[in-house]
């Protein structure tokens, strides 16, 4: 291989690794983010019951 060739393939491999960088450390943002969204509906679930319960002991003691 020439000089040229070299350089350019060192060139492609300097910008493969680089994407592959870029690819996982926006994977990890991604990921974090639907762990954080996923934490967030599991809570709000909860607290729908929660509330749901609260509603239903309200209107068992109103009733009474």
């Amino acid at each position: 291989m020439t000089k040229k060739e070299n350089s350019s393939l060192t060139d492609l491999e300097k910008r493969v690794d680089l994407l592959v960088k870029r690819f996982e450390e926006q994977k990890g943002i991604i990921d974090s983010y639907i762990v954080r969204e996923r934490d967030w509906k599991k809570n709000k679930i909860i607290q729908n019951k929660e509330i749901t319960k609260l509603k239903n002991k309200i209107s068992k003691k109103a009733q009474k």
